[in-house]
This record gives structure tokens, C-alpha cells and sequence, in this order.
């Protein structure tokens, strides 16, 4: 019997796609009869090709799927329940209860959750040091981020207390950061109005305006898609940003950042935070045993404490940053407290850095990305653009314009 299984590291990455084959090749010799073949695609998780390998039946017996397609990929019959195979992830109970939910439909269980982050506040260490900040007591409210953004920016030429995004989409997807960690919403609680039009979202934009004109610790540059704020975080000369701990990890290994010089901590004054995530579901194509099969590699490569993607001992001899905790599908439970000290023990990074974020984020209630996330974003961004383009930016105009494309989309779309 053959299962075929999503994410094999790519040719690019040698040793890392060495250690998942040694992986593929213990799993077989535990489980005779069984042969698993890889799928190399990166990342996983493609969404030009997804839909199409979908309907097309193309798909892995075991894929990936992130969290903004659950919904989509479940109610259309595209993933297995595989509520009588969970106990074959020994580990089942110890996942945070919060995150199974998001695979549970009708008490029947879609998948197995395998990513969860949530949203913090980024910060340079060393910028803090320099500007008389105590890097160890970061900002825990917007007035202190405010305050220690005007010290950072004091620094001289370049320097910019506080990044922030304003197009390419990021600049909504950050603004949706920003009004969660308030209290407000992107949408009405039935997804069919926007709900961005109120006094935290107002909130949001007016503080990003005071802090762009009134105090000039923003920069004087619009920063549109992805790269661009990290780029800026990678040069060592921005003080602080919206992010989850993967944005460390990119900015030491994509944008040269020295890792000693970036901690994280909770999201200021949070009343909630973004989260994002992933799981892994099975092929509803596939057969029992297949099922059976494709749950033992879970897990196996993704759910045993010191093995396969939870071997931080071999990440290390690899060359990996081993430390920050971007991944927190099992909480604070029993599993959840073996794997942090296996990664503390095999730490590369200065683990104490991210201290704030792990203590916040165990208690700030996760919120997921609205439906139709990326369409509200492209809209989102006019109003963020809005208010760091423009000192005589009206807000209300701003948000009432927004609404009223947002309505119309969420409209069509039905």
C-alpha cells in the first residue's frame, strides 16, 4: 500500500530534505507494507495550484491547508472526517482545544491542526538599548509604543521607531492585526457586512496618523508587499513592528538580521489577537487503511515530542535557528511543555528574547482571518496608504469609503 504525503523539502535545501527522508525511511521500517512517497512542492501550500490539484484529484493522500481554507476545502467534501482515527495521534489531547476546533465541523473532526501562531509586537533589542529603553520591559500599551517610537527615531538619519505596512495587501492584513488587538471586528458576526467602520478601527488609523505627522517616528516611506518592512527590520534601523516569531526567523535568514539583536512580546493592550495557522488533512479518496496510514506519518513527522519536525537536537547539528517558539498547537498542556524545553535546551537563538511573547500569548483569546480575507485587505490598504501618505488624511472618508467597497464586494460574493 502507498500513501503520498505534502511538503518534502526542496532540492534547495539539502540537509533538511536529507533529515525527511531519513524520516520517510524510519517511519517505513516501523510500519512493513507500507511506502510513502514525497511530494517536494514549496511551500506546501500553493494557492495557484491548490484549487486545480483539488478538482483536478491530483491531491496528496495527506495535504496541508491553511487555516483561511477550512471552510472552503471541508464544506465542499474535499477532506476525510477522521474523527475515528484521531487516537492514532498520541498526542490528540494535549493539542490546544481551541485549535481543534477549527478542524471540527458538526462534532466531526477534518484534520489534524499542525500550525497555530498568533500576533505580537517585533522589537530591536539594541535600538531600545541605544534610545535609553529597558529592552527587557517592552511597551505593553500603544502609548508606550508611541513614546518609545519618538526615542528610536530620535537615533539620528533612517532611524524609524515604528514600521508599518500601507499596500501589496499587508497594509489590511496589519490593519486587521491592529483592530482585533482592540476589540473590533473586520465583519459582522454573519460575514455579510463590514463592521471596520467604528470606533476602534478610527482608533487604529488615528494613532498610525498622530505617530506619522505629529511625532515623525514612522519614516517618510510607504512600505507596499511583504519585503519591504522586513528589509527594513533585516538593516537593523526600525525599532518595532506588528509580527508573529516567524518574522524573526525571515529577518535573520532571508534579510541578514543578526538574531541576538530582535526580541517579541505581547500585542499592546490586547483584547485579541490575529492568528494564523495550518493543518494537515486526508485525501477523502483515500481508503481505510490508507486513512490509518496517512495519520500514523502525523504522527510520526509532526506530533512526537524530539522527532521528525520536533527534533531540535538535529535541527541544530543542521544549522537551523532553533528557539523561537512560532508554533503553538500545543499550548501550555503537558506536550506542549516538553517540547519548549527540548527547544530551549537545543536553543541557536537567545530564547529568553521571546520570554514576553510565550507568557502574552498563552493568554490573549486567538481570532481568525475574516472570510474573504485577501479582497478586504486590497481594500484596507487605501485607507492605510491613506493616513501615511497624506497629513490632511480624513479618516471618516477614509473608512466610510472603504465600507461602502467592502459591502458591494461581500455582496457579489453572496
Amino acid at each position: 500500500m502507498t500513501i503520498t504525503v505534502a511538503c518534502q523539502p526542496a532540492k534547495s535545501a539539502p540537509k533538511e530534505r536529507q533529515a525527511w527522508d531519513d524520516d520517510v525511511a524510519a517511519f517505513m521500517k516501523a510500519h512493513p507494507g507500507v511506502t510513502v512517497k514525497s511530494t517536494d512542492q514549496q511551500p506546501c501550500f500553493d494557492p495557484k495550484t491548490f484549487g486545480p490539484k483539488l478538482a483536478g484529484g491530483q491531491m496528496e493522500t495527506v495535504f496541508v491547508v491553511p487555516v483561511t481554507n477550512y471552510d472552503d476545502v471541508i464544506s465542499q467534501g474535499q477532506a476525510l472526517d477522521v474523527s475515528q482515527y484521531t487516537s492514532l495521534i498520541k498526542n490528540w489531547n494535549d493539542l490546544r482545544p481551541d485549535v481543534r476546533e477549527l478542524v471540527t465541523r458538526d462534532g466531526k473532526v477534518y484534520g489534524v491542526p499542525n500550525v497555530h501562531y498568533s500576533v505580537g509586537l517585533v522589537y530591536n533589542r539594541k535600538l531600545f538599548t541605544q534610545a535609553g529603553l529597558d529592552p527587557d520591559a517592552p511597551p505593553t500599551t500603544w502609548a508606550e509604543v508611541r513614546e518609545a517610537a519618538k526615542k528610536i527615531a530620535g537615533l539620528g538619519p533612517g532611524h524609524v521607531g515604528y514600521g508599518e505596512y500601507s499596500g501589496g495587501n499587508t497594509g489590511g492584513w496589519h490593519f486587521t492585526q491592529a483592530i482585533y488587538g482592540r476589540g473590533g471586528a473586520v465583519l459582522t458576526d454573519d460575514g455579510k457586512k463590514a463592521a471596520f467602520n467604528s470606533p476602534e478601527g478610527k482608533a487604529v488609523l488615528q494613532n498610525l496618523h498622530d505617530m506619522r505627522w505629529v511625532d515623525n517616528s514612522m519614516g517618510n516611506k510607504l512600505l507596499v508587499g511583504w519585503e519591504s518592512l522586513m528589509m527594513a527590520m533585516g538593516s537593523g534601523k526600525v525599532g518595532m513592528m506588528l509580527g508573529a516569531p516567524d518574522v524573526v526567523t525571515d529577518v535573520v535568514n532571508k534579510f541578514k538580521g543578526n538574531v541576538s539583536d530582535y526580541g517579541i512580546t505581547g500585542f499592546p493592550e490586547a483584547k485579541a489577537s490575529l492568528s494564523g495557522g495550518e493543518a494537515f488533512m486526508i485525501n477523502p479518496k483515500a481508503t481505510p487503511e490508507q486513512a490509518k496510514a496517512g495519520m500514523e506519518w502525523l504522527d510520526f513527522r509532526y506530533n512526537t515530542v524530539g522527532k521528525g519536525r520536533f527534533d531540535f537536537a538535529r535541527g541544530k547539528t543542521l544549522g537551523n535557528p532553533v528557539g523561537v517558539p512560532d508554533n503553538d498547537v500545543y499550548g501550555d498542556s503537558p506536550t506542549g511543555k516538553a517540547i519548549q524545553a527540548d527547544r530551549e535546551k537545543n536553543a541557536t537563538l537567545p530564547v529568553a528574547n521571546y520570554g514576553p511573547y510565550v507568557r502574552a500569548a498563552a493568554t490573549i483569546a486567538p481570532k481568525a482571518e475574516p472570510k474573504h480575507a485577501q479582497e478586504l485587505y486590497a481594500i484596507l490598504d487605501v485607507a492605510m496608504s491613506g493616513v501615511l501618505s497624506r497629513q490632511d488624511a480624513n479618516i471618516d472618508e477614509l473608512l466610510g469609503d472603504a465600507q461602502t467597497k467592502a459591502d458591494a464586494m461581500l455582496a457579489a460574493k453572496g
